[in-house]
């Protein structure tokens, strides 16, 4: 059995606060796929229905803490 989730059944997805203002850089992950499955669907939110990556939940928490660290 996989823990990847099904793209079709996400229904929310979160906006990255580093994510930039003008329209660029906009990176979206799903935080309830990430509690459910331990893994963390992220897409690029200018490109909606193009492929997603999904990422253990604790590479992503180091990933995050890494950027966080660096503010």
């Amino acid at each position: 059995m996989s823990n990847t989730p099904d793209p079709s059944t996400i229904t929310q997805w979160v906006k990255s606060t580093y994510s930039g203002g003008d329209g660029g850089q906009c990176v979206e992950w799903s935080p309830a796929d990430a509690a459910a499955t331990g893994v963390v669907p992220v897409r690029d939110s200018k490109v909606p229905d193009g492929p997603r990556l999904t990422v253990p939940a604790a590479a992503w928490s180091a990933f995050v803490g890494m950027y966080r660290a660096a503010d």
